[in-house]
């Protein structure tokens, strides 16, 4: 079991950034790649970033790409979403999840149905 827990949203004005940082605890936080999700109002959970176990592959979704970075921090047991340049359209609940990479290095699943590991979420609100 992984238990994550989000933290770093908030609100903030159209232009500016914020980090989400997303604490893991309970297995080895190291064999597991993570991702980013975003669930806006009356909308599915989309994809946003992920990056491999190793951090040395990640990907995003086109709407990110050149905005948000992703990274991680094996030491601390964190993964962290860089997001600057933030629209109104960005306003979501964000959430990590976490899938055991069976020794993949390459390994950045970008489909929800990959996660077995989910956070609580924390709320981004980026005001025009």
């Amino acid at each position: 079991q992984v238990q994550l827990v989000e933290s770093g949203g908030g609100l903030v004005q159209a232009g500016g950034s914020l980090r989400l940082s997303c604490a893991a605890s309970g297995r080895t936080f190291s064999g597991y790649a993570m991702g980013w999700f975003r669930q806006a109002p009356g909308e599915e959970r989309e994809f946003v970033a992920a990056i491999s176990w190793s951090g040395g592959n990640t990907i995003y979704a086109d709407s990110v790409k050149g905005r948000f970075t992703i990274s991680r921090d094996n030491a601390k047991n964190t993964v962290y979403l860089q997001m600057d340049s933030l629209k109104p359209e960005d306003t979501a609940v964000y959430y990590c999840a976490a899938e055991e990479s069976y020794g993949r290095s390459w390994y950045t699943p970008n489909r929800r149905n990959e996660y077995d590991y989910w956070g609580q979420g924390t709320q981004v609100t980026v005001s025009s």
